[in-house]
């Protein structure tokens, strides 16, 4: 879990452009939105596609779990190895 944890967050950085972060700056159970790491729909939108393109999970933004599955790098996480 912890490669897996550590991958999200490098595609998080990637695909964002978050030049700035760094792995550890990234608290896995912090949330992505808001408060957290302070991501707005914008980035939601690279992110889903960059999830697709990764790991072939598609995330639909009418489905109600969308949002849960964006909660966290863990919950990310937790959606990545349900899809496997």
């Amino acid at each position: 879990m912890q490669d897996l944890q550590q991958e999200i967050k490098q595609l998080i950085i990637d695909s964002l452009n978050l030049e700035g972060l760094t792995l550890d700056d990234i608290d896995s159970q912090a949330p992505l939105f808001g408060d957290g790491l302070g991501l707005d729909s914008i980035d939601a939108l690279e992110l889903g596609l960059a999830i697709k393109s990764r790991f072939g999970i598609v995330l639909s933004a009418d489905d109600e779990n969308t949002r849960r599955h964006f909660a966290s790098v863990d919950a990310l996480v937790a959606l990545v190895q349900a899809q496997a």
